[in-house]
């Protein structure tokens, strides 16, 4: 199970990612949000995490590893009109915070290649879990 420090950690990585183009869009936020209360974390820790990040906390579990980076690809999707300079920084940027979290590159790699052919981009959990499973054994 995943401590409070460790959640922090991981709403404060998603935020970090979600601010790579400068501004967190409101999409953005209320998914944040959402993603907070998932991990009970309050709105005002909420709020004073989007301008106080805290330190990368290292996941010990693989399996949060892997639902951490679904939540990464899911953010990066949320945002429908990325232009094309914009695209490929965030998938640069998801492709780096998934090596940094310790995950295979062959399996970001094949999730970022599957990601083009799902509707919205929106890869499911369990094609995900497959993919850093047969990668992880």
């Amino acid at each position: 199970m995943v401590n409070r420090v460790e959640k922090l950690s991981l709403l404060s990585e998603m935020i970090a990612f979600a601010k790579y183009d400068k501004d967190i869009k409101n999409i953005e936020y209320n998914f944040l949000l959402g993603v907070a209360k998932q991990l009970d974390i309050s709105r005002e820790d909420f709020d004073y995490l989007i301008e106080h990040p805290v330190t990368y906390t290292h996941l010990k579990s693989h399996s949060e590893r892997i639902v951490q980076f679904h939540r990464l690809v899911l953010l990066m999707n949320i945002e429908q009109e990325y232009d094309e300079e914009n695209k490929s920084s965030g998938v640069i940027k998801l492709y780096n915070f998934g090596l940094r979290m310790g995950l295979s590159h062959e399996s970001i790699t094949k999730v970022l290649y599957l990601m083009e052919s799902f509707p919205n981009k929106i890869v499911p959990p369990d094609v995900l879990i497959d993919i850093f499973k047969t990668q992880y054994n």
